[in-house]
């Protein structure tokens, strides 16, 4: 074991490399994903609510509660435009879950935009915001 472990810390993306790794999604597309399971099971089964666990309707009923997107499209659509700013999974997801309005909002729930070396100025994030502002708007 070395001397020296570092420490995680979300705000500066040292969340350790099998998460950063990691394929997260966000809220409205585990809901999507849920969403086609639960049609799945009710026409696998005479009795739909036989075959649908509680944890499962909990889940649902959760990601569906908190996702700020409904339409499979308005998903899509945020994800490519988070992906074009070269954002860590975990980044894209908590900005595409918590849909900040203003730089100062975005900076705050995920601090690592502005480090690592990334060409994320105020004018950048703000254009992001902007463009995921547009989605929220005609969904």
């Amino acid at each position: 074991m070395s001397g020296v472990e570092e420490e995680e810390n979300a705000a500066e993306l040292k969340i350790g490399d099998e998460f950063l790794k990691a394929k997260c999604l966000m809220n409205c597309e585990v809901a999507l994903i849920l969403d086609r399971k639960y049609e799945q099971l009710q026409q696998m089964s005479d009795d739909p609510m036989n075959q649908i666990s509680q944890v499962f309707e909990k889940s649902l009923q959760y990601v569906k509660r908190f996702s700020r997107y409904k339409n499979p499209d308005a998903v899509r659509q945020v994800r490519e435009i988070l992906s074009r700013y070269q954002l860590a999974e975990f980044e894209l997801c908590v900005l595409g879950n918590l849909c900040p309005e203003t730089v100062e909002e975005a900076i705050a729930m995920v601090p690592s935009i502005k480090s690592r070396g990334r060409a994320h100025d105020d004018d950048a994030i703000e254009k992001m915001l902007s463009d995921l502002s547009l989605i929220k708007k005609f969904e």
